[in-house]
Order: C-alpha cells, then sequence, then structure tokens
C-alpha cells in the first residue's frame, strides 16, 4: 500500500478537488485559479521531460528540446526510476500506448 510523503487534511482535500475534475475545462479553469502560470509552466514541462525520458531521449537533446535544466531532468528521472510510480501511472493512463511511439521531432538514442 501507497504511503504519501505528505499527507493531512489540506492535501486530501487537493486531491479530492483534483479528482473531482470531470473536464479539460474545468481542469484549466482549476489550474489557472491554483497555480501561477510560471508554476503550470513548470509541472508541463516535467511531464513531458518524463514522456521524453520514458522514450530514452538523451538529457542534452531533452535540455536543448524543452529548455529544461539538467538538474530537473535528472529530478524527474529520479522520480521515474525511485519514486511513487506517478509519472507512470499518468502517461499510461493519458497515452496507453506511449511506450510504442516516439515523440513528434525527438530521435531515441
Amino acid at each position: 500500500m501507497f504511503t504519501p510523503k505528505v499527507q493531512n487534511e489540506q492535501t486530501d482535500l487537493l486531491m479530492k478537488a483534483l479528482l473531482s475534475l470531470t473536464s479539460m475545462e474545468e481542469a484549466y479553469r482549476f489550474c489557472e485559479d491554483v497555480l501561477t502560470v510560471q508554476e503550470l509552466k513548470s509541472i508541463t514541462q516535467r511531464l513531458e521531460v518524463a514522456i521524453l525520458l520514458k522514450h530514452r531521449v538523451t538529457y542534452q537533446e531533452i535540455a536543448k528540446t524543452t529548455g529544461a535544466s539538467t538538474a530537473t531532468i535528472s529530478r524527474v528521472n529520479r522520480s521515474l526510476l525511485y519514486g511513487a510510480d506517478g509519472y507512470t501511472f499518468v502517461l499510461r493512463q493519458i497515452d496507453p500506448e506511449n511506450d510504442a511511439r516516439s515523440p513528434a521531432g525527438i530521435s531515441a538514442e
């Protein structure tokens, strides 16, 4: 059974709020109200980095393509390897065929 590193009434409320969203529009509305533009860009970039890492794209190519620092790429990679499997679960949910395809414009080395 998974035990979150940070769990309390406030984080439970946030997780319930995320689970309550039922459309892309609702998700955008919630994110615009809760996150700064920079926070949203950072989260988006990390997800993009995770996708590219899953496709075995090199750190150098990921940095060039996404603008992410090698520290960010390394942090995402550490989460993919040793984390709570959150990225892996989400990537399977949003694109079940993720492992079978390469991202557009990127060549794995």
